[in-house]
Parts: structure tokens; C-alpha cells; sequence
């Protein structure tokens, strides 16, 4: 009984599914979905080669950009200004009618004061919702907060 109904299914099967048309069908899908698989293959190619050309030519820029800024200092070195200026600041000179102030280093009471504010002004800092209604509603938002 189980071998006829196997062979039913292979015949219905064999005849329904398995013709000419249908097979012309899937071959034509298979044609087109390689087309298509390669065609994304190019595409992610292309993509990733034009990223690469972008940041070459952003480097050649950024390059250039240094090569200028280089040759004006360059130019700016050469200068007389420069060059006084840098006299006077090596022998400690001054232009007549001039007066140098020189101050010692700090001390480490000074230095252990700037670093106790610069951590009490992190402490605080109002979060980013409270200063942007501050911003938008004109520094209500201390009242805003308490409640």
C-alpha cells in the first residue's frame, strides 16, 4: 500500500511539476538570480574602491594643505619680524621705551588651586536637558527640576 501511494506521488509529480515549461522556467530564474548575485558582487566592489579613491584624494588634500602651510611658514621664518622676534625672545631683549615683566613659575600651592576648580566647575555642570531649557525658556529650569 505505502509503495503505490510513493509511486502516485512520483508519477503526479514527474508529470505535473517536472515538464519542459517548468524546467525552462527555473532555468531562466537561475540565470537571472546569478545575474543579479553578480551584479551586488560589482556594485559592493565599485562602492568599496570608490571609498578608497575619496580618501586618497581627501589625503592628497590634507597633504597639500600641509605642503602650503610649510612653505608660508617658510617665508614667515624668513622675515626680519621673525627674526627680531625671535632675538628678543631667546636674549631676553627689549625695544627702547619697553619693559619686560618676568614672572617665576608657578608654585604649587597656585597649581593645586587651578586644578581644585577646574574640578569643583565639572562638578557643577548642569546636564544637557536643564541648559537646553535654560536656553529655550530663559533660565527656568532650576524651578523646573525641584519639583
Amino acid at each position: 500500500m505505502q509503495k503505490i501511494n510513493i509511486q502516485k506521488l512520483v508519477y503526479h509529480i514527474r508529470h505535473k511539476y517536472l515538464t519542459l515549461n517548468n524546467m525552462v522556467i527555473a532555468i531562466a530564474f537561475l540565470i537571472a538570480a546569478s545575474w543579479i548575485w553578480g551584479s551586488l558582487g560589482m556594485m559592493q566592489r565599485n562602492y568599496s574602491l570608490q571609498k578608497d579613491v575619496d580618501y586618497k584624494k581627501r589625503l592628497l588634500e590634507l597633504t597639500q594643505l600641509q605642503r602650503d602651510n610649510l612653505s608660508l611658514q617658510k617665508n614667515y621664518y624668513q622675515t626680519a619680524e621673525y627674526q627680531e622676534i625671535a632675538v628678543r625672545d631667546s636674549l631676553g631683549l627689549v625695544r627702547p621705551g619697553e619693559k619686560a615683566l618676568v614672572l617665576p613659575n608657578n608654585s604649587q600651592a597656585a597649581i593645586d588651586a587651578d586644578t581644585t576648580k577646574a574640578a569643583q566647575s565639572k562638578q557643577t555642570k548642569t546636564s544637557n536637558l536643564e541648559q537646553w531649557v535654560n536656553f529655550l525658556f530663559g533660565g527656568y529650569s532650576k524651578s523646573i527640576s525641584e519639583k
